[in-house]
Formats: C-alpha cells, sequence, structure tokens
C-alpha cells in the first residue's frame, strides 16, 4: 500500500499560539481498500466514557492500539492497547517515514454515517508527546470526507476542513493547548469514514 504518487498538497500552517498543522490531500490513494481491510482487521466496538461523572455511549466505534505499555486515559477511562495489525503497520511505517517520528499509538473511529460525531475535544492527556511542547497527531482519514472543525479556546476563531479519501492532517507543537478540534453531526447522506490518529504515547511510572 503506497503512498499517492499524484502531488499531494502539503504546506504547514502556524496558528495562534504556535500550533501547527501540516495537511497532506489524498495521501493514500488505496483509501477505500485500507478501509475494507482494517473494518475486517479491527476489534471496533462502541465503548462508553464518563462525562461529569456519567457514562454515555461513544457516538462511533472505536479501538486503540499501540506498542506494549502504551496505555492511554481519556474520558474517565485508561485504556491498554490492542496488538497492531498488518495493515495498521504499513500504515505506521509511512507516516514515520512522513514524519520522522516513531508513533506507537493509535486511536481508531469509524463513522458508520452522519449521525455519528465526535465532541470538541483536545488531545492533550500529559502521557501525549513526544513532548509536552510538541504533541504530534497524524490523522488519517480513509472513505467518505467529513467536516473537520478546530477551534481556538480563547478568541473562538475556528478553522475547518473537509477530511476524507486518503488524507493526513498532521497537528504538532502546541495546538492542543490552545485549540479543540470536533468532527460534528451532519443531516447530509454521507458515507462511513475509518479515521486513525496516530499518536506518541511517553510511558510513565505509575505512582504506587
Amino acid at each position: 500500500m503506497l503512498p499517492s504518487t499524484q502531488p499531494a498538497r502539503r504546506g504547514r500552517e502556524t496558528l495562534a499560539g504556535g500550533g501547527w498543522i501540516e495537511l497532506h490531500e489524498g495521501f493514500f490513494r488505496d483509501h477505500e481498500a485500507q478501509m475494507a481491510a482494517l473494518l475486517e482487521e479491527l476489534p471496533l466496538r462502541v465503548e462508553e466514557v464518563v462525562v461529569c461523572g456519567k457514562r454515555y455511549p461513544t457516538p462511533r466505534r472505536t479501538s486503540w492500539h499501540g506498542d506494549p505499555g502504551c496505555a492511554y486515559g481519556y474520558s474517565g477511562r485508561r485504556w491498554e492497547p490492542s496488538p497492531w495489525t498488518p495493515t495498521l503497520d504499513r500504515i505506521r511505517a509511512q507516516l514515520d517515514e512522513l514524519e520522522g517520528v516513531h508513533f506507537n499509538s493509535l486511536l481508531a473511529n469509524h463513522y458508520r454515517d452522519g449521525a455519528d460525531a465526535m465532541g470538541a475535544h483536545a488531545d492533550d492527556e500529559p502521557e501525549l508527546g513526544p513532548s509536552r511542547d510538541d504533541v504530534r497527531i497524524a490523522s488519517v482519514s480513509l472513505g467518505a470526507a467529513r467536516r473537520f472543525v478546530l477551534g481556538h479556546r480563547a478568541t473562538k476563531e475556528k478553522r475547518e476542513w473537509s477530511l476524507g479519501g486518503g488524507s493526513v492532517l498532521v497537528m504538532g507543537g502546541p495546538l492542543q493547548r490552545d485549540w479543540v478540534h470536533r468532527v460534528p453531526r451532519t443531516k447530509r447522506v454521507v458515507g462511513p469514514r475509518l479515521n486513525l490518529t496516530f499518536r506518541v504515547v511517553v510511558p510513565r511510572p505509575r505512582i504506587p
């Protein structure tokens, strides 16, 4: 599974607060085949998360993968990683080469239709890196395009992209401190989308 041989739009854009984004459109030309393979390989399921002390089902299917020791805590839960699958390993190798960073973990989100969504949040958990000043997220969007909305915490500035079709959106620097992001619901008829957010977890010793 090779990246597209067509020139993808590439350009790093620095946003308020010093964080940055970099978009590679059409990076994976065989994205539909990759999505079909991953839907067979991944243990995707609807999970429960804790918000304000209450448990809610996620409006999408998810799975967490990573190297041994790459547990991840968010939404009131701690997630132990499932193993890498063959397709995930191939995609990760290409992203490692693209970014010069070793991604050791991944959150997969399967949006089955327009009713599935992701609320506003930041990937600012303390175990994410490679450093606190550079939380690197490589977001791969396979299948149908969906709106991806960035919002600045203080100024309420909004930026928006349509991500799908094998695109890769990289977020880096201190972006997660100042901005939140979401995938809103839509009433339009849209096909399924599989989003793979590759991350760097810095394992931290647990306090007894």
